[in-house]
């Protein structure tokens, strides 16, 4: 176990069901195998549901607090795993949208993986920047003033504030290695 990031704390926000299970497990124990101390924020706060390929219901993981009781000063980096419905239901979160935007507005960066851009888009943050996401979500991301590249991991850095992006699972140790980077530089 490496200790690089002792001291980061990193907040990953969910609905309380249809997370891609290993969009939230994998980045999530890669963070701790470093040092860094996480949190994980749901919707209803109390348990939540993963689900692999959008399709079967996995295990259950406890979320440590609702969505609502935090804000960006405690923590370094938010991280928005997919799951379309998940995606969809926090997405319509305002508690969510607010976290996106307090994120950025304190300049610190916001990571999302696959469907997870949703949020992005409804928190009103991605005019302007340069993105990745779940092939299926090109489309919202253009309309919404992003442009859309296809790429592995997509680091989009803004006048205070960093974007990370990635498309699918199959993306996760360039998503995970992007996240690091982005901490250990906070």
């Amino acid at each position: 176990m490496s200790s690089n990031l002792q001291g980061k704390k990193v907040l990953f926000i969910t609905a309380n069901t249809g997370i891609e299970r290993d969009e939230l497990l994998k980045p999530m124990q890669a963070l701790k195998d470093q040092g860094a101390s996480v949190t994980h924020a749901s919707v209803k706060g109390g348990e939540a549901e993963t689900w692999l390929q959008d399709s079967k219901k996995d295990v259950s993981v406890q979320s440590d607090t609702q969505i609502k009781g935090v804000g960006a000063a405690d923590y370094d980096l938010l991280v928005i795993p997919g799951g379309t419905v998940n995606a969809d239901n926090l997405r319509q979160d305002e508690d969510a949208q607010r976290l996106v935007q307090e994120f950025r507005d304190a300049g610190k960066t916001v990571a999302a993986i696959c469907h997870g851009p949703w949020l992005l888009i409804d928190a009103g943050v991605v005019p302007g920047k340069v993105l990745t996401s779940y092939a299926s979500v090109r489309l919202d991301l253009a309309n919404a003033g992003a442009s859309w590249v296809d790429a592995e991991v997509q680091v989009c850095p803004g006048q205070n504030w960093t974007l990370i992006t990635s498309r699918n699972p199959d993306d996760i140790p360039a998503f995970n290695e992007a996240i690091s980077q982005a901490l250990l530089a906070a």
